[in-house]
């Protein structure tokens, strides 16, 4: 079953790069991949005073290079619902999932939805975004970092401020 899911991953992976290749912007990228099935908060609709929990939903390596300030890592290939249901206790309680872009996190949040959580925002543009629009980033030292991964070159297009950081 592992293996199975694999090879659906990287098959999905391979057509989801060859489509955000010819896709020019992130709302161009958002409209063709996500269902709009999680509603999105935009970057600009958050600040200092909001109470969201925020959850970072890519993977390990992507939230060391640097995160929004106190999210909690719940990641992506290996999330787990048992992680959130422990860490946010209320049902009731405003999150905003977030990563690259937005697509990720749209899945996560439908996840988190069904869990039955009744304010599940999906952070429009992502970390990407969020950096994009002058906000502050963290690395796991928790030092304000330029840094962002970006996850490889393709996506890195959509990260206009700060260093762009990729392993392929």
């Amino acid at each position: 079953m592992k293996n199975n899911m694999r090879v659906q991953l990287i098959i999905i992976s391979f057509f989801f790069s060859i489509a955000i290749a010819a896709q020019s912007t992130i709302p161009k990228v958002l409209k063709l991949l996500n269902k709009e099935s999680v509603p999105y908060i935009m970057v600009d609709a958050l600040n200092e005073t909001d109470k969201f929990v925020f959850l970072d939903a890519r993977e390990l390596n992507e939230y060391n290079v640097s995160h929004i300030k106190n999210a909690v890592f719940i990641g992506y290939d290996h999330f787990e619902n048992e992680k959130v249901t422990t860490i946010i206790k209320d049902k009731n309680t405003p999150i905003v999932v977030y990563c690259s872009i937005g697509v990720r996190s749209e899945n996560i949040g439908e996840k988190l939805q069904k869990l039955g959580y009744t304010k599940v925002f999906n952070l429009y543009g992502g970390i990407f975004e969020y950096k994009n629009k002058g906000r502050k980033v963290v690395n796991n030292q928790n030092k304000e970092t330029d840094s962002v991964h970006t996850f490889n070159k393709k996506w890195s297009k959509y990260l206009t401020k700060g260093k762009k950081i990729y392993e392929n």
